[in-house]
């Protein structure tokens, strides 16, 4: 009993690691046709439509709620050790450094990872990439590559944006519910909100993106068959994508923390 718990624990790791060499050999590989030539702007372009514009009111809406929820908690907890005062700094902090690019990538997943890993994995079932193939275009430089690169570079505008709003949503319950004045809220998250607080948070955008956007195109391309293989593949892609952002914020803050 004990040698049938530990090979079927034994097969389990085997089955995680290799799938997380697939997954490392794939983004090489879409890496790699980033790097080279030819490039498909139009669809870079619709991309980053979709992954960036389309994206802004989810990620707004977050950020101002969260935001204001922050300056709510902060305060309640700070009113116990006569710490008030610290609201409008650790809601600026807290957002620019972590519940804002966290959030914001874990919004961004839910919408576009699920959109991404649908797009692609109907392409397969109605063979649509073989399509591709036999009209000797690469399915990775023209799917992939172009989505992965506009996530790169719209989710890190998405976050700092969020950071923006995220910040205001506290500024208004500051202000407008716990008796701040306007000036004094707003010298005091200026004064304590240094340029690495958001340039960490920035990174963590896209790295974010870089996440979010290979995990729909290497989960779609890798769909079953049918509908419910699509539906394996979407759930499968989002609950990806979600673990390794949480689980890349960890490093990358430890990164930052030790630097």
């Amino acid at each position: 009993m004990i040698a049938r718990a530990l090979a079927a624990l034994g097969r389990l790791v085997l089955s995680g690691l290799a799938g997380a060499g697939r997954v490392a050999l794939y983004a090489v590989s879409v890496v790699s046709h980033l790097i080279r030539p030819p490039f498909y702007g139009r669809e870079f372009l619709h991309a980053l439509m979709q992954i960036g514009w389309l994206s802004l009111p989810v990620v707004g809406m977050t950020a101002l709620f969260t935001g204001a929820a922050l300056a709510l908690q902060i305060y309640s907890g700070g009113a116990r050790f006569s710490a008030e005062s610290v609201v409008p700094s650790i809601v600026a902090i807290g957002m620019v450094r972590e519940l804002g690019p966290v959030l914001g990538g874990l919004m961004v997943a839910a919408r576009v990872t699920s959109s991404i890993a649908a797009e692609i994995g109907t392409m397969k079932v109605t063979e649509q990439i073989d399509a591709l193939v036999t009209l000797s275009t690469d399915p990775l430089k023209y799917l992939a590559a172009p989505r992965v690169l506009a996530a790169v570079v719209s989710v890190p505008v998405l976050v700092g944006i969020g950071d923006i709003i995220g910040i205001m949503g506290g500024w208004l319950i500051g202000t407008g519910r716990l008796g701040f004045n306007s000036a004094t809220y707003i010298k005091n998250t200026w004064e304590y909100l240094e340029f690495w607080d958001v340039g960490s948070g920035l990174v963590k955008g896209a790295a974010f993106g870089f996440i979010v956007a290979l995990m729909g195109c290497f989960y779609g391309m890798n769909s079953g068959r049918g509908a419910q293989g699509v539906g394996r593949a979407t759930k499968s892609a989002v609950v990806a994508a979600s673990v390794l952002i949480l689980a890349s914020n960890y490093l990358l803050t430890e990164v930052f923390f030790s630097a």
